[in-house]
């Protein structure tokens, strides 16, 4: 995980509970290095799980990551967009207004 714009709430569960934390993050490592999938992709999959999901707070999280992992404004506008017939534009709308945060810091 990115070491700024870490969520208060994710830095209050690392400090109440360590070693739990720390288990998330190394699955998550793990699994990032089990295939061929590299950072950029990885986290516009995730993106679309977040919206998916209407997760706020993870939308945020992957569009940061994915474009500290090279993505652009236009990769994660399409990565959203193309969700659009599986979850409907509702929720879609949805996921881009909570990217949209994120991208005007960008």
């Amino acid at each position: 995980m990115s070491h700024h714009n870490i969520p208060k709430w994710y830095n209050f569960l690392k400090e109440k509970f360590p070693r739990y934390i720390a288990a998330v993050e190394n699955l998550g490592e793990v699994a990032k290095n089990e295939g061929p999938l590299d950072g950029k992709t990885i986290h516009l999959i995730k993106l679309g799980a977040a919206a998916a999901i209407r997760s706020e707070g993870s939308v945020h999280s992957h569009v940061r990551r994915a474009l500290e992992n090279g993505a652009t404004k236009e990769d994660v506008y399409h990565a959203l967009i193309s969700l659009t017939s599986t979850l409907g534009f509702p929720n879609v709308a949805a996921a881009l207004n909570w990217a949209d945060d994120e991208l005007k810091k960008y």
